[in-house]
């Protein structure tokens, strides 16, 4: 077994996420790892959460992706544990979140909050600003909750901190 970070992690680097399609699997953080089994392809990914749907399709475009470059099999393992957070989103993926219009996460998911809830202030990724107030937990997605920026009047999604 070779793992490699290179042609084959390169190919499934590029597969981009159906739900957000500005980001790839890798500036997501779902791509855990890829290895190079004699004429088999394994591709690790972890979903953002348990039930996500998006899990087929990105399967589908990992062995679309593969065969195109004329990898022969592909298998594609969910690994659950350690459970994905979006502290292993990529600047980068935070970059383009912004350039689409949704709110990219903020802090870190695997600090400890303390007893005190304490309400995050949301920055509009259109005019940038924090008077924002949250519309509904869930947006276009589970993984998305729907704001307004009171300052522009435009309606904004935000990717959740997991």
């Amino acid at each position: 077994m070779v793992t490699t970070r290179t042609g084959a992690w390169a190919i499934a680097a590029r597969v981009c996420d159906p739900e957000v399609p500005v980001l790839t699997i890798e500036d997501l953080g779902i791509l855990r790892d890829v290895r190079e089994e004699g004429d088999t392809v394994r591709v690790t990914i972890t979903p953002t959460y348990s039930g996500c749907p998006a899990m087929d399709v990105i399967r589908q475009d990992l062995a679309l992706a593969f065969a195109a470059e004329g990898y022969g099999r592909v298998e594609v393992d969910l690994v659950l544990a350690p459970a994905w957070t979006t502290d292993w989103m990529s600047e980068e993926g935070k970059r383009k979140l912004t350039a689409y219009g949704i709110a990219p996460p903020t802090g870190r998911a695997g600090v400890p909050s303390g007893p005190v809830r304490v309400r995050i202030g949301v920055r509009c990724p259109r005019c940038g600003s924090l008077d924002t107030r949250e519309v509904a937990r869930f947006g276009s997605t589970s993984c998305k909750a729907l704001y307004e920026c009171r300052s522009c009047l435009e309606p904004f999604d935000f990717f959740k901190v997991h």
